[in-house]
């Protein structure tokens, strides 16, 4: 990988004093501890996401950055997807008012194993993985708290102690909706498809790429377009560290998605 150095423990790692900064790319149910134990080392952090599988976890990531006033950020990518980017600057523009969301979350999940077909010791989970993606860009877009929020799931799979089907609707303060369809039975292509249904056009949004309600590709003007998320979302995070600010998918900025998580998962429970 180039690394000039490696190791396998973290804390290994957090003892070097050469090291500023730490992106976590651990499984889910390691976020929020080790997210906590970069702060207190003295390091800023950026986790994959999702920051915590329960809100009161997120929020305790939250206070060790107001307690370190380090950089704390979580990856929720979607924020920085190109065209998810682009029809963000329109609806703040106020070119583009998003009136539904309608996404769907696919995968074959029925073993334990990630998105190359591997095996892993811990379970992946529609809603505190998966669909944190959604809620946190739902509120993100329309720059409103989600007011109303609804889940039913499927059966539990008796192997993996999950649904592997899930549906999830939100609602805005300013009435925008969103609907969205999480899966691990699709036989089909994997990932995620964001319909925005507004007043005038309609765009889909894949990743990076973006097309209008028909299919057409659009030409996204932004600066270094073809940059993935992934990318984007690594440079915010070190030039908010080069220039001591908030970083956009700060962990203050994403806790929102954790309490309307919070909320559908006591609706479950």
């Amino acid at each position: 990988m180039g690394s000039r150095r490696a190791g396998v423990e973290l804390d290994e790692m957090l003892a070097r004093p050469e090291i500023d900064a730490v992106i976590l790319c651990t499984p889910t149910p390691l976020h929020a501890a080790q997210a906590i134990a970069c702060l207190q080392a003295g390091k800023h952090v950026q986790v994959e996401i999702p920051l915590a599988e329960s809100l009161d976890d997120a929020e305790a990531v939250w206070l060790w950055q107001q307690r370190t006033g380090l950089i704390a950020m979580c990856g929720h990518t979607r924020r920085f997807n190109s065209g998810h980017q682009w029809l963000r600057e329109r609806i703040v523009a106020g070119e583009f008012s998003l009136r539904q969301l309608d996404v769907q979350t696919y995968f074959m999940r029925r073993v334990n194993t990630n998105a190359l077909g591997q095996p892993r010791s811990w379970t992946d989970h529609l809603l505190w993985h998966h669909a944190a993606h959604t809620v946190d860009l739902f509120q993100y877009q329309t720059g409103e708290e989600v007011i109303a929020a609804s889940v039913l799931q499927g059966p539990i799979n008796p192997t993996l102690g999950i649904a592997l089907d899930m549906s999830i609707q939100l609602k805005s303060r300013g009435g925008a909706l969103c609907t969205l369809s999480l899966s691990f039975n699709n036989d089909g292509p994997l990932g995620s498809t964001f319909r925005y249904i507004g007043d005038g056009p309609t765009y889909i949004a894949r990743y990076d790429a973006l097309t209008n309600g028909m299919g057409e590709s659009v030409e996204l003007d932004l600066p270094e377009a073809s940059l993935s998320g992934v990318a984007r979302q690594d440079r915010e995070f070190f030039a908010a560290i080069r220039e001591c600010r908030e970083p956009n998918a700060s962990v203050a900025s994403v806790l929102p998605c954790y309490r309307v998580l919070q909320q559908l998962a006591q609706q479950l429970s």
